[in-house]
């Protein structure tokens, strides 16, 4: 479905979309909860944003070269589906340069998926055996899912690895990205590919702890839900991606 040019952020060009019918934009995103209709527990609205000048290519380069003392938030989903030893994967946190500011690249996968059907997600999956590297693992993903060519991506670094509740490690790998590039995403795999400003998603005002009463007791998690202006849709962000941004978070504002 074509993008809104409304919907879209002042000064930030369209993102990519492709079709994605809506009955699947509008379905769970987990058979064993909705994320949507678990109640808010707290927002951190009295923490400071990232300032802006720290969001810049420059400045990320910088913070991940020399990174200062920090600790992450969040490691894990809290909650495990998946008892069996966790599996290697990688994603791709894909910031996109614009002039007007940066962006992350995001994906909502389909819900033919068999691990995080319908979620939104950075593109990414399993490390293979002929994966030399993490980076690779995600440079490689990126390509097959969404069509992002590696020459046009610039890795600065990574955040601590993650493990979901659905069994897998996962290492985010961040990178820069120019604009101008050409998304080609697999339909069996990708309903949407969008863009958020990085703005939005560093200020904790639009951070939301929710609570989920699972068998083996009441978790938290966090969300991350963002309407681009105009939209009469959200983009859901919450579980490992928004655990992943907010590490980031931290990291930046360290």
């Amino acid at each position: 479905m074509p993008t809104d040019p409304a919907a879209v952020p002042p000064g930030v060009p369209p993102p990519s979309t492709v079709d994605a019918d809506r009955s699947v934009r509008l379905a769970r995103f987990d058979p064993r909860f909705d994320p949507h209709q678990m109640p808010i527990v707290a927002a951190d609205e009295s923490l400071p944003a990232v300032l802006p000048e720290r969001l810049s290519p420059d400045a990320l380069r910088r913070r991940f070269a020399q990174p200062p003392p920090w600790q992450p938030e969040q490691l894990d989903d809290r909650f495990r589906f998946h008892r069996g030893d966790p599996r290697a994967a990688a994603v791709l946190v894909p910031i996109v340069t614009h002039s007007a500011g940066t962006t992350v690249l995001l994906t909502q996968r389909t819900f033919t998926l068999r691990d995080h059907s319908g979620q939104v997600a950075f593109p990414g999956g399993r490390i293979e055996p002929g994966d030399a590297s993490p980076t690779a693992a995600a440079l490689r993903e990126a390509q097959e899912e969404v069509g992002l060519a590696p020459q046009g991506v610039e890795v600065i670094g990574q955040l601590p690895e993650y493990l979901t509740g659905t069994g897998f490690r996962v290492t985010p790998v961040v990178a820069l990205v120019v604009p101008g590039f050409v998304l080609r995403p697999d339909p069996g795999e990708v309903a949407q590919v969008f863009e958020v400003p990085l703005a939005f998603l560093m200020d904790p005002r639009h951070h939301q702890r929710r609570r989920v009463l699972l068998d083996s007791g009441e978790r938290t998690f966090f969300a991350m839900p963002y309407r681009p202006p105009g939209a009469s849709e959200e983009h859901f962000i919450w579980g490992a991606t928004a655990a992943m941004l907010r590490n980031l978070y931290r990291l930046l504002m360290a």
